[in-house]
């Protein structure tokens, strides 16, 4: 397969790695973006998952709350930053916030089926449309998700005026300001950690096997450490994915506010909940951020790297 100057682009800004390494990386995967990927990282030439989830496409997140218990999460996309920040549009993406915390889809397809709040002569759908018509550039709704608690509450956070939005849900008998200040705290530290687990009881051991097989080739490709005793590269494995658990699940994370820069997640909600006088515990998060793992508009980049690749 040829191996073109855009596909070289895509593959550096989603990992981070050099010009030539990315080149290389597409010929030994015959142009798999994502073998190509895999390829980076087991050489060491790709920085984990650095810019694998980069922001790409434009839009808003948004956050609608029906009580303490129930709380819903939207992405819409736009075409282009210009119209994310238009009033119209953003009015447009509240109210699939709200059409989201009312519903009851459990899908994409069931939700645009739905008859839209505002005007039930539609669905979400035919509104989607008209507000198309209206805007003139491409828009999509892209996801919701909606929490409900049984037993507690569900607290929402928005960052950077729609970028990032989270929704956590906390089992608690108590739920007062003081809970809701730190579910709000917690809420903060998932938009600016990014973990992917609750906690490490919650890793999914596909995603274990996948992380693990890494390391080991990371170690084999790298020189100073392949001539190690298997003993040694046994614990120098277990060692690293211990660290990186540290840093995907949400418990064990760091408490971005500790005081002492060592209290984790955990320990902070323990710190919480002997203060209220009631278990705090947290059973789920969501979070989105516009454009994860979509691509923008390739612009004039791709000149330049076939200039220096041919």
């Amino acid at each position: 397969m040829a191996i073109t100057a855009s596909m070289v682009k895509e593959l550096r800004e989603s990992t981070g790695a050099g010009m030539m390494e990315c080149k290389k990386a597409l010929n030994e995967t015959n142009g798999n973006m994502e073998e190509a990927v895999e390829y980076l990282r087991k050489h060491g030439m790709a920085k984990a998952e650095k810019k694998a989830n980069r922001i790409a496409a434009e839009g808003l997140c948004r956050v609608a709350s029906a009580s303490d218990k129930v709380a819903a999460v939207v992405e819409v996309n736009s075409e282009t930053d210009f119209v994310a920040k238009n009033a119209t549009f953003q009015e447009f993406v509240d109210a699939v916030a709200v059409q989201a915390v009312n519903s009851s889809a459990a899908d994409m397809d069931a939700f645009m089926a739905e008859a839209w709040n505002e005007d039930p002569s539609m669905t979400v759908s035919d509104k989607l449309v008209s507000e198309i018509a209206v805007i003139g550039e491409k828009l999509s709704i892209r996801r919701f998700k909606k929490l409900e608690a049984a037993h507690g509450c569900v607290v929402s956070y928005v960052h950077g005026g729609g970028r990032i939005a989270v929704l956590v849900e906390a089992d608690t008998d108590v739920v007062n300001d003081e809970v809701k200040e730190a579910l709000n705290n917690v809420c903060m530290q998932i938009a600016a950690m990014n973990p992917k687990f609750l906690s490490d009881a919650d890793v999914d051991q596909d995603y274990l096997a996948h992380e693990t097989e890494i390391i080991k080739d990371q170690i084999n490709n790298d020189p100073k450490e392949a001539s190690k005793p298997d003993k040694v590269k046994e614990g120098m494995v277990k060692g690293r994915i211990n660290k990186q658990l540290k840093e995907v699940c949400l418990l064990d994370q760091v408490y971005v506010k500790a005081a002492d820069g060592k209290q984790n997640v955990a320990q902070y909600i323990a710190e919480v909940s002997k203060s209220v006088g009631a278990t705090v515990s947290l059973k789920q998060f969501v979070r989105f951020e516009t454009g994860e793992g979509m691509e923008k508009k390739v612009e004039n980049f791709a000149a330049e790297v076939a200039s220096q690749i041919h």
